[in-house]
């Protein structure tokens, strides 16, 4: 493989007058690596797309709009919100799905310097009245369902302006979104500081209140900025070590969003760079796979990223085969590790696409690595190398630097970073060291600079001593052909302290039995990691709005049915 190449790509593309050339500069009271030429806010960002405004931009189901269209309605949302009195600093929520209004409110916001809430809409009414409470909006928009349950709790509404998406009838109380974009306006000139908030996304958290993040219009332009790099670098190793010629004006993409616009894998790494190249976005009213293979012929889809998952279930689907998915030339998974077997599967089954993923976090605005294609091929189990403007290192559980190759807690530095959570300054000082955010990811480093993320920290199998990783147990299950889906989690043990356990899903018609996953799992693996606990489940494994398993709710659900026996 180009690694060498790899490397020379990074120093051509990151030093001095390169496009991603990195510098060092004083941002939040710490030293930090950012990108020279990043555009200083996300306006920017969005203004640049006026240049495309015949072109398609967002499509829903039978509704087409084009950039233009998307633009006049962001300039009204824009117009009318500085008309309500909300300012620079201030918040405005979203709670929908992913309808076009979500991306056209979004650029309305940060293009007048106000932060997003983005509120998880799977959330229950209690849980929405406890994020308005902790951000205090000025405003926010809703969906007929979001809205039923801000009625449940009228009074966390009170000093809201209440605007209504896509209601069937008009209610008393509320300002419409057709009233809205009905007025003509122009964008506010506003001067948006780069270190003020673009928007506040709650990390889903594993106890307690969820977190939230505040993300910077920094941090958020340097994640499109290393989504940009990831690209060029690849590129241009692949050129370097075979001459082979890079495209100069490649046809704009066309995504499918299969996650919420809630969470950065959708927005930041999603919405964002096809935004910013002219492309298009193509939205579903709920992830399912037969639906997805149908909009990837008819929308002639070129890149759908998500969580693992879902890569996997597109490829595993009874209509696969039979669907037109040439259009496509990336099918990437992010969210959570892609399990090596799915690389060369996607390698092996779609003709067409190369596999993908990039590993970030909320609290990096996007992704920390990216690795695809012939690099990712070739080291399946691999997150790829870090961005440019992040400086890595595993540490020990007392912060200490191990040596190349060796486990530790994840540590990273950069421009993505966010500034910390809202009203939470001991999570940020726990989170966050001199600029170094704690990933809470167990991960080594290889001499590439390559990034294995082995588990998180705090969701590994401690069994009579021995730490085993959930996600190495799960990547040898996965190799056996009839599992669609595994999760892997500790289940208490009187004796050991916790035994290993795991909830499988099998694929349509397949069959397997206990004692031939464990025999499947002893050929490769040291017989404490095997699964003393095995279930076979029927339906799907529970997972929230991100798509990623629930796997505490699994843990318990099932381990009590040990305990009850």
């Amino acid at each position: 493989m180009h690694y060498a190449e790899l490397k020379k790509a990074k120093d051509l593309l990151t030093g001095p007058g390169g496009d991603f050339e990195i510098v060092e500069e004083d941002i939040l009271g710490n030293r930090i690596r950012s990108f020279k030429n990043a555009p200083p806010s996300v306006r920017e960002v969005w203004l640049s797309t006026v240049q495309f405004s015949e072109r398609p931009y967002l499509i829903y189901q039978d509704e087409r709009l084009t950039y233009g269209d998307v633009h006049a309605r962001v300039n009204s949302v824009a117009a009318w919100l500085v008309r309500e009195g909300v300012q620079p600093g201030d918040r405005v929520a979203i709670a929908m799905r992913n309808y076009p209004e979500w991306m056209q409110i979004y650029w309305a916001c940060v293009s007048i310097g106000v932060a997003v809430v983005g509120m998880n809409a799977w959330w229950t009414a209690d849980e929405m009245g406890y994020a308005l409470q902790d951000s205090a909006p000025k405003v926010i928009f809703l969906d007929p369902e979001r809205l039923q349950r801000l009625h449940e709790q009228p009074e966390i509404a009170a000093d809201l302006k209440v605007v209504g998406v896509r209601l069937q009838d008009k209610a008393d109380g509320l300002t419409s979104w057709e009233e809205i974009i009905a007025q003509p306006g122009e964008m506010p000139e506003v001067t948006v500081d780069a270190d003020s908030d673009a928007c506040i996304f709650y990390t889903s958290g594993t106890t307690g209140r969820p977190k939230g993040a505040q993300l910077t219009h920094r941090g958020c332009v340097a994640n499109l900025m290393n989504m940009s790099y990831a690209a060029a670098s690849s590129a241009l190793a692949v050129h370097l070590a075979t001459g082979e010629a890079i495209p100069e004006d490649p046809p704009p993409p066309v995504g499918l969003v299969t996650t919420p616009l809630f969470h950065v894998t959708a927005n930041n790494c999603g919405a964002y760079p096809a935004t910013a190249a002219g492309g298009t976005l193509v939205t579903m009213y709920r992830w399912d796979a037969g639906d997805a293979l149908r909009l990837i012929e008819k929308e002639r889809v070129t890149a759908m990223g998500g969580v693992p998952v879902m890569a996997r279930e597109l490829i595993t689907h009874p209509d696969f085969s039979s669907t037109d998915t040439s259009s496509l030339t990336t099918l990437s998974g992010g969210g959570a590790q892609v399990p090596p077997d799915l690389v060369g599967k996607i390698e092996s089954d779609v003709a067409t696409a190369r596999p993908g993923t990039g590993y970030g976090m909320t609290e990096t605005c996007g992704i920390i690595t990216s690795i695809s294609a012939d690099f990712f091929a070739d080291r399946p189990e691999s997150a790829g190398p870090a961005m440019p403007n992040f400086e890595v290192k595993c540490v020990d559980d007392a912060g200490n630097t191990v040596a190349q190759g060796e486990l530790g807690e994840l540590w990273v530095r950069g421009s993505s970073v966010i500034k910390g959570y809202i009203n939470r300054p001991e999570a940020t000082a726990e989170a966050i060291t001199d600029g170094w955010l704690h990933t809470g990811d167990i991960a080594r480093i290889d001499e590439d600079g390559f990034i294995y993320i082995v588990d998180r920290k705090k969701d590994m199998v401690l069994r009579g001593g021995e730490n085993i990783y959930c996600a190495e147990v799960e990547t040898v299950i996965y190799r056996h052909d009839a599992v669609a889906e595994c999760s892997v989690f500790g289940v208490p043990d009187d004796r050991l302290g916790e035994e290993v356990g795991v909830a499988i899903v099998l694929k349509p018609g397949e069959q397997l039995t206990e004692q031939a996953l464990r025999d499947h799992c002893a050929a490769v693996m040291a017989k404490h990691k095997i699964p003393r606990y095995i279930w076979l489940l029927d339906e799907a494994l529970p997972r929230n709005a991100s798509g990623k398993f629930l796997k505490r709710e699994l843990r318990d659900r099932l381990s009590a049915e040990i305990v009850a026996s």
